[in-house]
């Protein structure tokens, strides 16, 4: 069991309802681990502090956003800074300066999208891209429609481990994480909506 990560930057997730069922799914998981982290169910909401539940400068966040960079800028991940545009900015500390917060999306690939457009407050914070070093720990367990596709808590903990400049910080949070996926293997689960799989329990 890992101790409650005292992270400076705060994690806000916004999940899309029907991602919250699935047996598998890691948001859960990011604030079990996190000491400043929310989870916000739903399709839309009017802005960020909205979503928060708490007055919030949407100019002192970032969101994990859905695009990809050029496989030349890849090299220079885990995390990458864009623009406006899907261009990753050339000076990459100044995008992290003052950060307080990162927004990340919970759902499959389409879920995800469909929050992105329906919250277009969301285009007003700093975007971020992260390029993972390797496929998801997932493995077989969930398919996903892009194979450098990770989970919400691989992608968070990505994030902040480069943000606080703390490796300790994702292999702390991967830790739950390869449990449950391991007590998934075990009882043959794969993902699934959570009331066919009654006898699993995450």
């Amino acid at each position: 069991m890992i101790g409650t990560i005292d992270n400076r930057i705060a994690i806000l997730i916004l999940q899309h309802p029907q991602e919250q069922d699935r047996v598998l799914g890691t948001a859960k998981l990011v604030c079990s681990a996190l000491a400043h982290a929310t989870l916000t169910v739903g399709l839309s909401w009017r802005n960020l502090g909205h979503a928060l539940k708490e007055p919030a400068d949407a100019h002192e966040w970032g969101v994990l956003y859905l695009g990809s960079v050029p496989a030349a800028k890849a090299k220079d991940g885990p995390l990458i800074a864009l623009d406006r545009k899907g261009v990753p900015l050339v000076d990459q500390n100044a995008a992290r300066l003052g950060l307080k917060g990162i927004v990340a999306l919970d759902g499959n690939w389409s879920q995800a999208k469909a929050l992105w457009w329906r919250n277009p407050w969301l285009t007003k914070l700093r975007r971020f891209v992260v390029v993972p070093d390797g496929p998801s720990l997932y493995g077989d367990l969930r398919r996903e429609a892009r194979p450098d596709a990770v989970s919400t808590l691989e992608a968070v903990a990505l994030a902040l481990s480069t943000l606080e400049d703390d490796p300790t910080v994702r292999d702390r949070m991967l830790v739950p994480f390869r449990a449950l996926l391991a007590e998934a293997r075990a009882a043959g689960v794969r993902d699934s909506k959570r009331d066919r799989r009654r006898h699993f329990r995450p």
